[in-house]
């Protein structure tokens, strides 16, 4: 089984639809999705996607572009939205100093607060994280200190020393299109030298970072094949193998997956 740890189903992007996109990803073998939740107040609609197709999971979080929309948020209130039997993980969260949409005070703070929710839920956290690597870094290992947490550097585009000192916490990292366009050998170098072999999982992110040969269109979680295909290919493994070690990475990550796989 494929499973696709971070789709934005619920973006406008698949309003005209949202079912063939869907009924797609099943045909092309994902077994199950994740909805991400980029904001509190889009967790209604993310769960509304979500809510009636027992294959598609949902999380709770604020990227860090939305900090400033809730900068107080505490790690109580995130965990009491998360006491949902769908709810998989808390986040995404994270740093980005890229485009500076929330002040870093607030993106620190709201991080702050998700990492203590998933102290609190026992759910991972899936990071983003974007020209801030050293403070990630410094965040994770402060906090891990306080208590372990169940870590995801989603998306990864990060330089080799935080995948390192993320590998050293227990990090999983998750990889998508990014890895087939031509000019992200940066990436696929950290993918193949730095990154556990058992904590791999894939995602396309979609609607964003469609793969080659989709690149410039429109991602779907169909699409997923191929960062398979390329992940097979920098590591030597074949697609089987590639699909059956991402989903047992992906169901010991996300436990309440696993043991939804393991029953049926």
């Amino acid at each position: 089984m494929l499973i696709d740890t971070h789709v934005n189903l619920h973006s406008e992007r698949f309003d005209e639809d949202r079912d063939d996109v869907i009924e797609h990803a099943r045909a092309a073998g994902v077994g199950a999705m994740i909805a991400i939740c980029a904001r509190f107040s889009e967790f209604d609609a993310v769960k509304a996607v979500s809510e009636p197709h027992p294959d598609i999971w949902r999380t709770i979080g604020a990227h860090p572009h939305h900090a400033k929309d809730k900068p107080d948020v505490t790690a109580d209130e995130i965990a009491k939205i998360a006491d949902d039997p769908r709810v998989v993980a808390i986040g995404e969260t994270g740093l980005d100093n890229h485009y500076g949409y929330s002040p870093m005070e607030a993106q620190e703070a709201s991080f702050r607060a998700h990492i203590g929710a998933a102290r609190l839920t026992g759910l991972p956290l899936i990071v983003h994280t974007r020209e801030a690597d050293e403070r990630t870094a410094e965040i994770l290992e402060e906090e891990t200190d306080k208590g372990a947490f169940p870590i995801l550097l989603h998306c990864y585009t990060g330089g080799r020393e935080l995948a390192r000192r993320g590998a050293a916490l227990g990090a999983f990292f998750s990889v998508n299109g990014i890895m087939t366009f031509k000019n992200a050998s940066d990436v696929r170098d950290v993918i193949v030298e730095e990154m556990p072999e058992d904590r791999i999982i894939l995602e396309t992110d979609a609607p964003y970072l469609a793969p080659v040969p989709h690149r410039g269109r429109r991602n779907e979680p169909a699409f997923l094949v191929h960062v398979r295909d390329k992940l097979a290919e920098l590591k030597g493994w074949s697609a089987e193998e590639t699909q059956a070690r991402t989903a047992q990475a992906s169901a010991r990550l996300f436990e309440k997956i696993g043991a939804a796989v393991a029953a049926s």
